[in-house]
């Protein structure tokens, strides 16, 4: 899995940072990209990374502010341009759908792939096989959300040395037995793959917070996060202004991550007033509190690796 920083930017685009939006790639994982949020000119952002639009298949909406939905019409038409062909759903708060309808309406707009729309509501918007969906209320002044991806533990790496312990050859085998609960042998033995693989590999926690107060309940839903993305539009010394626009501090981002066994905290949609030179002072303040802690930046990465 791979975070890729589209826009970090709070309101407005400036010259630094562009609006919102953020790709989680899960090419080896699901083979697909997933956004979330879709401010403007986020299909500009998307053109100096290796990113596909036909490979994006989920679009994960907080709210419907502009400079998290402004993009949407354009890319979403981008995307049919250029050969998409594979369905689209996209996740939002109530509205959403009328506004990307209204946009490609108006706009004379036909899209060469169906559009899927979810209206999220709080709690569980998708379970399956791979992985669990969660969204979280917010608090945002508009209807806000935050969302979780869980994945599911994978099954432990097969243990040959009990095998051939049992008797059993290296071969094809290993590779049933891997692949199936049970196995009967040629000579009639049930062999229960249970006892011939090592522990499950826990699953990775991803957690992507909308716009919103400091809120320190949100620790029941951040909890042992591998990874919190978390707005910091302001500076630690702006809480007044912070509890005024619905909008957190750094350091209260970094107190959110410290008090719920986060493992890496990422800060983002940063207020345009801080220039370049202050982003040092923004990221000193957090991990004075919580020390894994960056900065994103236009088009910043971070790998979050498998767990062994």
């Amino acid at each position: 899995m791979r975070l890729v920083f589209l826009g970090t930017g709070a309101g407005v685009p400036s010259k630094q940072r562009n609006v919102s939006a953020i790709a989680l790639e899960m090419l080896q994982e699901l083979g697909s990209i997933w956004l979330f949020d879709c401010g403007e000119a986020t299909q500009h952002q998307i053109l100096h990374t290796n990113i596909r639009p036909g490979k994006i298949e989920k679009i994960f909406i907080t709210h419907l502010h502009g400079d998290h939905i402004y993009g949407l019409p354009g890319f979403l038409s981008s995307r049919s341009f250029q050969g998409g062909v594979s369905p689209l759903t996209i996740y939002g708060p109530k509205g959403i759908k009328e506004f990307i309808e209204t946009s490609l309406r108006v706009s004379g707009s036909n899209l060469s792939y169906p559009l899927i729309f979810e209206e999220v509501f709080e709690g569980l918007i998708e379970d399956n096989d791979r992985y669990q969906v969660v969204a979280k209320k917010l608090d945002h002044g508009v209807t806000s959300f935050g969302y979780q991806l869980i994945e599911k533990d994978k099954p432990g790496q097969l243990q040959p040395e009990r095998l051939i312990k049992a008797g059993i050859k290296p071969g094809p085998i290993f590779q049933k037995i891997k692949e199936n609960n049970t196995v009967i042998l040629d000579n009639g033995d049930v062999l229960l793959r249970d006892n011939y693989i090592g522990p499950n590999k826990p699953g990775r926690k991803i957690t992507i917070l909308g716009d919103t107060k400091y809120i320190p309940e949100h620790s029941h839903f951040v909890n042992n996060s591998d990874v919190l993305v978390h707005e910091a539009t302001f500076a630690g010394d702006s809480e007044e202004l912070a509890q005024r626009y619905h909008h957190s501090t750094t350091i209260q981002a970094a107190i959110l991550a410290r008090d719920s066994s986060v493992g890496r905290l990422i800060l983002t949609h940063i207020s345009s007033r801080y220039q370049k030179e202050q982003q040092d002072e923004l990221l000193f303040e957090a991990r004075s509190i919580f020390n894994n802690t960056d900065v994103a930046y236009d088009l910043f990465e971070i790998d979050i690796p498998a767990k062994e």
